[in-house]
């Protein structure tokens, strides 16, 4: 199990920070991309790729790595930038986001960049996928864990119940969902479109292991990566019929890191005009400050 010391979380607070600019810097140039969704994943995704993940950018189909499906494929520009600082290809290449030809496009698609395990989209989808990929690693006695990144929004779709239930029947430990619990969705709000509460007794009465942090909070982020064994196949108790999957359930804010973002649905997919780019390139950069003078605020990350 990792133990991160105060510097090192320093770091990924101030990393996450900086891949929210490079997400920014995407979308404003291309004039399109999601905003608010990719913002309210960066702790977690960073936290993912740059401490929890076992990983290897230099060989991206080794094995035994962990895998990470990004469900929700729309956050597409948070992960582009964290999978080019992690070195799986050049950062030169983020400002060929959504532009003809590119491999960076408005969707993650598997095949055309290294370090994207699926083409993602259609929503759902990520659910059934993680769940026939544990189940394999469980079959072949293969250690890797198998994380699932999912919208909140996108647990409304009944494909992710079923991989739900399967994932239970197959006692699948080696499964990790992480729910980014932003609060909001394309057509507005999460509890005026379709409730998801109570949430986290949904997932226990599906014989879920259920884990609810703050996932803008680095520091609770990182706890939970802590608390996620990797199983040990070598040991019979290993069987027993207590093995359960995982959700962390991360209630996050959508567009966080930018006070005019923040918690507004209009921010799903919408475009900062220049001035508002300014003003949250602005923010942001003020947010690295913080981190690099020890500031906190209670809406930042503690």
């Amino acid at each position: 199990m990792n133990q991160k010391k105060p510097k090192e979380l320093e770091q990924l607070r101030k990393l996450a920070w900086k891949m929210r600019i490079d997400s920014l810097k995407m979308i404003y140039n291309a004039s399109s991309g999601h905003i608010g969704g990719s913002f309210s994943a960066a702790e977690l995704l960073t936290a993912l790729y740059f401490y929890r993940a076992r990983l290897k950018p230099e060989n991206p189909d080794w094995e035994m790595r962990d895998r990470i499906y990004v469900s929700k494929g729309h956050c597409a520009p948070i992960l582009y930038a964290i999978l080019a600082e992690r070195g799986y290809f050049d950062r030169e290449e983020l400002g060929s986001f959504r532009k003809l030809g590119s491999r960076l496009q408005g969707h993650p698609v598997r095949g055309k960049l290294p370090g994207i395990e699926m083409s993602s989209g259609p929503l759902g989808l990520g659910a059934s996928v993680s769940v026939g990929t544990a189940l394999g690693f469980k079959l072949q006695r293969i250690d890797s864990l198998v994380f699932c990144l999912l919208g909140d929004g996108e647990i409304q779709e009944g494909i992710v119940w079923e991989a739900a239930m399967s994932a239970f029947k197959y006692r699948l430990d080696n499964l990790v969902f992480i729910l980014d619990y932003n609060g909001f969705q394309l057509s507005g709000s999460i509890s005026d479109t379709m409730p998801l509460e109570p949430v986290c007794e949904k997932w226990k009465s599906f014989g879920w292991q259920v884990t609810q942090i703050d996932g803008n909070d680095m520091k609770a982020v990182v706890e939970a990566f802590d608390s996620i064994e990797r199983p040990d196949y070598s040991s019979p108790a290993k069987e027993r019929e207590d093995c359960q999957p995982t959700i962390i359930i991360a209630r996050t804010r959508k567009g966080y890191g930018v006070s005019f973002m923040e918690n507004d649905s209009r921010w799903h997919g919408k475009v900062p005009s220049k001035e508002e780019y300014e003003r949250a390139l602005d923010e942001l950069n003020d947010r690295i400050k913080g981190e690099d003078d020890g500031q906190t605020t209670q809406n930042n990350i503690r």
